[in-house]
């Protein structure tokens, strides 16, 4: 009982953290490549122009989305505070 206990909440945490960090990635990754596009449309080939707006739209996903990841975490976490009886063993 307490392996599979422990595998189905590792399991469950990893699931919530890619759930969680979705938005963040997400917003980076449209905002890297709507920049790719504009960069190879008008050549200019610098690296450092699309470091500020990814942290810009990383930042609002944040703003946006925080209530939201408080509110999953702290759902995850009375949960696994509830599930603490079942690693005593029976």
């Amino acid at each position: 009982m307490n392996e599979d206990y422990i595998l189905k909440v590792c399991g469950d945490a990893l699931y919530l953290i890619l759930l969680l960090s979705a938005p963040m990635l997400i917003s980076a990754l449209v905002v890297g490549l709507v920049i790719s596009v504009l960069q190879a449309t008008t050549q200019v080939q610098e690296q450092t122009i699309s470091f500020v707006p990814k942290i810009v739209a990383t930042f609002l996903a944040v703003l946006v989305c925080g209530s939201w990841i408080a509110g999953m975490l702290a759902k995850f976490t009375i949960g696994l505070l509830n599930g603490i009886p079942n690693l005593v063993g029976h």
